[in-house]
C-alpha cells in the first residue's frame, strides 16, 4: 500500500529564502525574497510559522514554532538557471547541463527576422524588458501598426505582447507556435508566452488569457512515470503549461493567487487519490517582477490565511507538500528571477514533524512523491522515510 493516497503539492512561485552559495555569479548577492520582505514590512504567517517556516532559518517577526505541526528544511537548485522551467522540471527530475539561452540584448535576426517573415508582421520592441512597462511604453504604437510587441527578460523567453482588439488570440497563440518552432537548437528558450492585455493607451491591463509554449521536458520524468504506473495527476494553474500536459488529467488554469486556492480546494473535494500539482503565480507575476514589496507581503499573508483552510481539507491519507521554484526579490534592483533555496514544508494527518534540513536539489521533493506512489525518477533523493 503507497504511504499517503493522495499529495497536494502547491509552489509557491518566487518565494525564494535567501540566496544560494553561487547567488553571486547571477547578480543576486544580497537577494532574500522572504527574509527581505520581513524585515522591510512586518509579516503575519502563524499558520506558515506552526508548520516551521521559521524553523527553517531566522526571520524578522517571524518566531520559530516550539513544537512544530510539519516537517520543515529548504531545497538548492542544483541545475544552473533560476527560471519557471529550471525550478519545475528540477522537482520533476530533470537536471540541466546547462542554462537555457538567453537574449539580454534581443533576439539576433536569425530569430526575429524568421519570426516576422513566418507571421507577416513587422515586430517591435525586441529588448529585455518588464512586461507591464514594454505595454506601456510601445501599446498605442501597437495599436496603431498592428504589429506585435515582442519582448524578453532576464529569463529564457520569448514574450508576444498583443492587444486583443488588434490581434485577436488565436492569432496570437498562432504566432507564439511559429516562435517555439523557431526557437530551436542553441536557441531554444525555455518558454514563450502569449501576454495579451486590453483597456486604452494609459491604462492597459494584462489579461488572464496568457499562454506559456514550453520546451518539451525529456522523457521519464516525474509526471511519464506517475503515468507510466497507474497514479492520476490533476493540475492547477500554469503546471500544464511548463510540463506541456505529460502525464496530466484533469487540469485547470487559475486568473490569480485567489482562484488558484478556490480551485484547489475544488479539487480536493473531488479527486481522492493521486498528486494535485499547484502554482500560485501572483507572487512572481504581480509583485516580484514588479519590486511590489507590499503586494508581496499582502500575497504572503493570503496564502498564510488560507492554510487552515487547505489543512481542513486533507483526509487522513493525505501529504500536503509547500515549496517554490525559485526566488524574485521585490527588495532589490533587479526585477528578476533571484538564485535562492526555497522553503520545504510537508504536514498531514500521518506526517512526522522533523527537521529535513538542507536537500541538495528541489528532485529530492519529486523523487518523494515519486517512490509514494510505487515509481522513481532519475534524480533525488527521497525524505519520505523521514516523514511516514
Amino acid at each position: 500500500m503507497m504511504p499517503f493516497r493522495r499529495v497536494i503539492w502547491v509552489v509557491l512561485d518566487s518565494v525564494g529564502i535567501g540566496e544560494m552559495p553561487d547567488a553571486e555569479a547571477y547578480g543576486d548577492s544580497g537577494s532574500d525574497t522572504l527574509g527581505n520582505i520581513a524585515r522591510l514590512r512586518p509579516l503575519r504567517l502563524p499558520n506558515l510559522c506552526a508548520l516551521g517556516l521559521a524553523n527553517i532559518r531566522p526571520f524578522a517577526g517571524l518566531d520559530p514554532a516550539a513544537n512544530p505541526e510539519g516537517a520543515y528544511g529548504r531545497c538548492a537548485l542544483a541545475s544552473p538557471g533560476k527560471d519557471t522551467t529550471t525550478g519545475h522540471w528540477e522537482m520533476a527530475g530533470i537536471h540541466f547541463q546547462q542554462p537555457l539561452p538567453l537574449f539580454p540584448h534581443g533576439f539576433p535576426p536569425r530569430v526575429l527576422g524568421r519570426f516576422e517573415r513566418q507571421t507577416g508582421r513587422k515586430a517591435i520592441g525586441n529588448k529585455a524588458a518588464s512586461g507591464t512597462e514594454i505595454i506601456a511604453e510601445l501599446g498605442e504604437e501597437h495599436m496603431r501598426t498592428g504589429s506585435p510587441i515582442v519582448y524578453t527578460s532576464a529569463d529564457s523567453v520569448f514574450q508576444i505582447a498583443a492587444h486583443e482588439d488588434v490581434i485577436p488570440l488565436p492569432d496570437l497563440y498562432r504566432m507564439c507556435e511559429i516562435a517555439r518552432d523557431i526557437l530551436r537548437g542553441p536557441d531554444e528558450v525555455g518558454r514563450v508566452i502569449a501576454r495579451p492585455f486590453s483597456g486604452v493607451p494609459g491604462a492597459f491591463r494584462r489579461t488572464s488569457n496568457r499562454r506559456d509554449f514550453a520546451v518539451p521536458p525529456p522523457p521519464g520524468m516525474l509526471l511519464d512515470r506517475l503515468r507510466e504506473s497507474g497514479c492520476d495527476v490533476y493540475s492547477v494553474g500554469k503546471i500544464w503549461d511548463v510540463f506541456l500536459g505529460r502525464g496530466i488529467g484533469p487540469h485547470v488554469k487559475t486568473a490569480d493567487n485567489a482562484d488558484g486556492m478556490s480551485r484547489t480546494l475544488e479539487a480536493m473535494r473531488g479527486f481522492d487519490r493521486g498528486l494535485i500539482f499547484v502554482n500560485l503565480v501572483d507572487f512572481d507575476q504581480l509583485y516580484g517582477h514588479r519590486n511590489d514589496v507590499e503586494g508581496y507581503a499582502r500575497a504572503l499573508e493570503h496564502a498564510d490565511a488560507w492554510i487552515p483552510e487547505l489543512r481542513a481539507a486533507l483526509n487522513p491519507g493525505d501529504l500536503l507538500i509547500l515549496t517554490a521554484d525559485h526566488g524574485n526579490d521585490p527588495t532589490t534592483p533587479s526585477t528578476d528571477h533571484s538564485r535562492e533555496y526555497v522553503p520545504l514544508l510537508a504536514c498531514g494527518p500521518h506526517v512526522r514533524a522533523v527537521n529535513l534540513g538542507t536537500r541538495s536539489t528541489l528532485s529530492d521533493i519529486g523523487q518523494t512523491v515519486a517512490e509514494n506512489f510505487g515509481a522513481r525518477i532519475e534524480k533525488g533523493t527521497s525524505f519520505l522515510p523521514e516523514i511516514r
